[in-house]
């Protein structure tokens, strides 16, 4: 490490800058998802997923194969928490499927219907 990059890791004040804040699903949250994940692996229609934690928004994709785009996304948008509702589960084509403040009830979309991409 250079006396440059080390300098742009501080502040005016000699201090480390904070990192920025990244958004990330809770332990309660990630089991409930991951229980989810791991029936729709047994049935069949789910293969492989893929966690992100960005600043805004925390993202839990589903694939039905490691190579395509996600078919599901299962979102966390703290932004949102008060207005439309904190979780969100998004569709292949990027529409809203459904949206709430309740993690379980949002999930339950994938109960209540079979529901299924269209090629």
């Amino acid at each position: 490490m250079t006396d440059a990059d080390i300098a742009s890791q501080l502040s005016a004040g000699g201090k480390p800058r904070p990192r920025p804040r990244q958004t990330f699903f809770k332990r309660r949250e990630l089991d409930a998802i991951l229980s989810l994940y791991g029936r729709k692996v047994a049935e069949g229609e789910w293969r492989d997923y893929a966690i992100d934690g960005l600043k805004d928004e925390a993202i839990f994709s589903v694939f039905r194969r490691a190579s395509e785009m996600p078919i599901y996304q299962i979102v966390k948008r703290p932004k949102l928490a008060k207005r439309q509702g904190l979780y969100a589960v998004i569709g292949a084509t990027g529409q809203i499927l459904k949206r709430g403040h309740d993690l379980a009830a949002v999930l339950r979309i994938f109960d209540k219907r079979k529901l299924s991409l269209v090629d």
